[in-house]
């Protein structure tokens, strides 16, 4: 059951942190040198004709006062996160790598605090909020015949849901650059991803070379929170149904996309209490 969650060393000791951190990103950066995978690079304000999937998320949400300067800042992180995605080209073969595509967030760069969530606890940091983005990114391609190849999602859930839209669990977090989010296009067609700004929203879509004559259908299955000792956690699954789009949306393939099970930083209304 539930205890207390010992502190890694480097939760413990900032220099360890630190030190933790850079040996990642170093690995990491001679993983995009040396590995096989040809990343997608090249950016175009040429639309691919056809449209599989479009979303939008809300920029600012109801998570407190305190907060509030921090959703502002995120704003600016997204949208100079944005211009280095929009318009990406994913040709057969290639793979999506949002960490290499945006880079490291930094103040030189334009970056500023925003929120950011780690050692499960929401903090500021510069560029938080870009997670945003990944999250978008996802949803839109689970929504297609794209292989996601590298993936993580938070470990806790910090808010309640405000307005929740799409299922707990189903978005993709980073941190440079070790934490990545991935896809690979083991298809013949090309893809494209387009990410824009409304008045209130990040908007995004993923489009296509040529008309699919299916798609994908995402629901989420046994959603339940659960008190466990004196904690609270949230599951659920993620699955996804393959449809035949001109045989009356004909189900040909199902599959389950994650499982998801969360530490809960707040007191949800409903749960079920789960005995030793």
């Amino acid at each position: 059951m539930a205890g207390k969650q010992k502190k890694l060393l480097s939760q413990r000791h900032p220099v360890f942190y630190f030190i933790s951190v850079w040996t990642k990103r170093i690995k990491r950066q001679l993983a995009w040198r040396f590995d096989k995978n040809k990343y997608s690079a090249v950016l175009t304000n040429e639309n691919l004709p056809f449209r599989i999937k479009k979303h939008q998320s809300v920029l600012l949400k109801k998570l407190g006062e305190n907060n509030m300067q921090l959703q502002i800042n995120k704003v600016t992180n997204l949208k100079i996160a944005a211009k280095k995605i929009n318009g990406i080209i994913i040709k057969p073969g290639e793979t999506f790598s949002f960490c290499k595509l945006v880079g490291l967030p930094t103040k030189q760069k334009g970056y500023l605090l925003g929120m950011e969530l780690t050692f499960g606890e929401a903090r500021a940091g510069i560029g938080g909020g870009i997670c945003q983005i990944s999250n978008l990114i996802h949803w839109l391609v689970i929504h297609s015949p794209l292989t996601v190849t590298e993936r993580y999602h938070h470990s806790f859930d910090p808010f309640p849901d405000d307005g929740r839209v799409l299922p707990f669990g189903s978005g993709a977090t980073v941190f440079y650059n070790y934490r990545d989010y991935q896809f690979t296009n083991n298809t013949p067609y090309t893809f494209q991803i387009n990410l824009w700004f409304s008045e209130k929203c990040l908007e995004g879509e993923l489009r296509i070379n040529t008309e699919l004559d299916f798609a994908y259908h995402v629901e989420e299955k046994e959603h339940q929170f659960l008190k466990i000792d004196s904690q609270f956690f949230r599951k659920n699954e993620i699955w996804r149904h393959k449809i035949l789009k001109f045989q009356s949306g004909k189900i040909v393939e199902t599959e389950l996309v994650t499982k998801n099970f969360a530490r809960v930083t707040y007191t949800p209304e409903n749960y079920t209490i789960v005995a030793d």
